[in-house]
């Protein structure tokens, strides 16, 4: 990945250093990353909790972060969201703020999934996850006070993924809940990316070929020129048509910044409504870098308004 680092960044991507996962640090890795999270607390303006939810039959519970307005108004609209990390790391903690921010500007609910992680619980452990707690949104709308046809699931990177997979899954069930909106974040969505390029990837700042190839190795569960298991790569679908709407963003020195460009042309070739959004020079997890940049507040509005869009589509039947 080449090219030059937005100057709001410079100064913090020390804060960030270069990872590799492999089967010998991710361990470590992980541990010091849920380490580094801090214990979620008040938010104002926002109630939220933890629960416990039924998981895919013959799978543990999903564990899930349930934000809400503290005012209870029946019917609100609701994001499923699901966090980043690269398949291997993360927790719905690491967002709190960010969640409790969404809630307050768009008055909708949100169910933030602890989805299962590889490479203990590889594909389809994770999708399988988000899907259960979809269905659970929809058949608890009474009691958490959402529209069961207004939920648009939202995610990040690896989070991303399992959104995109999720309205798969969803579109390809049929009958089931049905998502409104598809809000991807600097998604990861191809396992191609990054096969062909040198170990020496510093350039790809936070996120690069080198753990990009180990995580989908895991995840998929596949050895080097194997086929990924049907379903588990957004990319390598052939038909997107019949999926919800959708909001890219990613930054111009991502090293998902092709694929997520290929991914839109795709979908909006197949019919489905799709935003872009490409910051020049943000790199991978570029929010987290620089939270109060003007960057970073442009393209969180960005994604804001396509929810805000989504919803009112929805609501208005």
């Amino acid at each position: 990945m080449t090219g030059a680092l937005h100057e709001d960044l410079v100064a913090g991507i020390g804060a960030y250093p270069v990872a590799r996962l492999n089967d010998g640090n991710y361990l470590a890795i992980r541990a010091a990353r849920r380490a580094g999270v801090p214990e979620p607390g008040p938010l104002e303006g926002v109630v939220w909790e933890e629960r416990f939810i039924p998981g895919p039959e013959g799978a543990p519970e999903v564990r899930v972060l349930v934000y809400r307005p503290e005012a209870a108004v029946e019917g609100r609209p609701a994001i499923l969201h699901l966090h980043g990390g690269g398949l291997v790391l993360g927790c719905p903690e690491q967002v709190h703020e960010r969640n409790g921010w969404l809630v307050r500007e768009l008055g909708c609910v949100i169910v933030s999934v602890d989805y299962r992680k590889a490479p203990e619980d590889p594909f389809p452990a994770g999708p399988e996850d988000g899907w259960a707690t979809l269905v659970w949104m929809r058949d608890q709308a009474g009691a958490l006070g959402i529209d069961a046809g207004s939920i648009a699931i939202l995610g990040e990177s690896a989070g991303g993924l399992m959104a995109a997979t999720l309205a798969i899954i969803a579109h390809e069930r049929g009958g089931g809940p049905a998502p409104v909106f598809q809000g991807l974040v600097y998604p990861m969505l191809d396992d191609r990316t990054g096969q062909d390029a040198i170990p020496e990837d510093q350039e790809c700042h936070v996120w690069t070929e080198t753990s990009n190839r180990w995580a989908w190795r895991v995840y998929l569960g596949t050895g080097p020129g194997e086929t990924p298991p049907d379903g588990a790569v957004p990319a390598r679908r052939a038909d997107l048509s019949g999926l919800p709407p959708a909001w890219i963003g990613v930054g111009s020195v991502d090293l998902f910044v092709g694929e997520n460009l290929d991914y839109a042309k795709r979908l909006l070739a197949a019919g489905v409504e799709c935003e872009v959004t490409v910051v020049p020079g943000g790199c991978h997890a570029f929010q987290r870098i620089a939270p109060e940049a003007k960057i970073t507040r442009d393209f969180e509005a960005s994604y804001m308004e396509a929810l805000r869009r989504a919803f009112r589509k929805a609501q208005a039947g």
